[in-house]
């Protein structure tokens, strides 16, 4: 893979840990994801003046887009009524690269090389076992696994069409900031339909680290958009899920969060299918 491709979708993955991390800023987790979302929404409207505006055959990716958003958004708060976030968010990030790789096989007519199809195996492999749990209080259960994979799918869905329509739009950027837009006004008017206008006075005081997640998230998903319309999708999807390992490193050295034996396992396996997609 190509070098400065590589670097930039691993700096896209550190900023995704980055704002992932603000999530726990003291709201429940559905109002945090809508406040960096709502925030992202805000950076991007101060770009729209900069960039071109979107062809007219990507506009119809850009609203499937969102609306995949809107359903990633409501799934993912439902998964965590069966399971923690430790469960959760691995089983869903990780199995949404292997969906964009079936599919942009079968749809998009990419191919992988065996090396590049290793080093995705092996990096989700290691991403599924940071879900794994050594005490019997908190084994799978079918709830928590049918909603997590719900949400892969909404992941890889939201995927395929942004790089089809960054592609069709034949500029990345301007297609991200029309995203990023669109994105936060849904988001915003659904949040307000769905809490009432009163939940926005308890946004407000943590508008700061709304702000700084959004824009952290506008950087790295723009970042991954871009890559996506110059190398194949999966990897760039499944190099995009090692966020999961600077989230831990995130978790261990800021939050002071243990890092059970298990973990560094996964860190390992994660690092190493890097590694091999780098050299793919």
């Amino acid at each position: 893979m190509d070098s400065s491709i590589f670097f930039a979708v691993m700096a896209a993955a550190m900023l995704h840990a980055g704002w992932n991390a603000l999530i726990k800023i003291g709201l429940d987790r559905y109002l945090s994801v809508c406040l960096i979302q709502m925030g992202a929404g805000i950076a991007a409207i101060c770009t729209l003046p900069f960039v071109t505006f979107p062809e007219t055959a990507a506009w119809p990716w850009i609203i499937l887009s969102v609306l995949l958003h809107i359903g990633y958004n409501g799934f993912l708060a439902h998964a965590y009524k069966y399971g923690d976030l430790s469960q959760v968010y691995p089983l869903s990030r990780g199995s949404s690269p292997l969906i964009v790789a079936l599919i942009s096989v079968a749809l998009l007519h990419e191919t992988l090389s065996w090396e590049q199809i290793s080093g995705l195996l092996i990096l989700v492999t290691g991403i599924w076992m940071m879900a794994l749990r050594t005490h019997k209080d908190s084994q799978f259960n079918t709830p928590l696994l049918l909603t997590a994979l719900t949400t892969a799918s909404f992941i890889a869905a939201y995927t395929l069409a942004d790089a089809v329509g960054a592609r069709v739009n034949g500029d990345a950027l301007s297609y991200a900031m029309w995203l990023f837009a669109m994105n936060g006004a849904a988001t915003f008017i659904i949040l307000v339909g769905l809490r009432g206008t009163s939940v926005l006075g308890k946004l407000s005081q943590h508008w700061k680290g709304g702000l700084g997640g959004g824009v952290m998230s506008l950087l790295a998903y723009s970042i991954v958009i871009w890559a996506m319309t110059l190398a194949p999708v999966a990897v760039v999807s499944a190099l995009r899920e090692s966020s999961v390992l600077f989230a831990l490193l995130i978790g261990r050295l800021v939050l002071k969060e243990s890092l059970p034996l298990l973990r560094i396992v996964s860190c390992l396996v994660i690092l190493l299918g890097v590694v091999t997609l780098k050299l793919a």
